[in-house]
């Protein structure tokens, strides 16, 4: 096989891999990078943790709250019922407009052995109105319904695996407000299982 066309079969092979592990691939013939994609709402696809918080917002104006987050023992905000564990957060917009382009960072770390991951997701097209409040839902789509408030979430997180306390700080931001943050605690355990 001449060098050609074994480094296009790498370069596809290497597309696909990506492709299959929720990474946006950009390849040229010498090299291949990936960055974890930007999932949508209701999406099922890969979530990967990030290495950093990309979120850049220096705003000091208020106006922009986290008013409940869970990780466990979770309740839908709208019927009180119990729903399955998941991160859920209801984020306020106490403005007079209403709120766009939000943003979430959130960091979980397991409290015995001080292992942490982060995880970022891009809200979308999701609207806050003013004077209001929305609930956002980190379960893939499932338990308490799909489309608009539902995000992807990674099922093999430490928040689904260890069996230890991990606690989570979140941020969300939005443009021209500062920045809300949160924090929520699964308790010990055996891991939270997705319903």
């Amino acid at each position: 096989m001449n060098n050609r066309r074994f480094t296009a079969t790498l370069l596809a092979g290497a597309v696909a891999l990506a492709a299959l592990t929720g990474c946006t691939a950009t390849a040229t013939a010498g090299s291949l990078t990936s960055s974890p994609s930007a999932s949508t709402s209701g999406s099922s696809d890969t979530v990967l943790p990030v290495d950093a918080n990309p979120i850049v917002n220096d705003s000091s104006t208020p106006g922009l709250s986290v008013t409940y987050a869970a990780v466990e023992d979770n309740v839908d905000q709208a019927t009180g019922q119990a729903i399955s564990d998941q991160l859920e957060l209801t984020i306020a917009n106490a403005t007079s407009t209403d709120v766009s382009g939000l943003e979430v960072f959130y960091t979980m770390t397991d409290a015995t052995t001080g292992q942490s991951e982060s995880y970022y997701q891009d809200l979308g097209a999701l609207t806050v109105p003013a004077g209001s409040d929305v609930t956002v839902y980190f379960d893939n789509g499932t338990g308490t319904g799909t489309g608009a408030g539902h995000y992807p979430e990674n099922t093999f997180s430490l928040y689904r695996s260890s069996s230890n306390q991990v606690d989570f700080t979140i941020e969300v931001s939005t443009p021209g407000l500062a920045p809300a943050t949160a924090i929520a605690t699964k308790g010990v355990g055996t891991g939270e299982v997705a319903d």
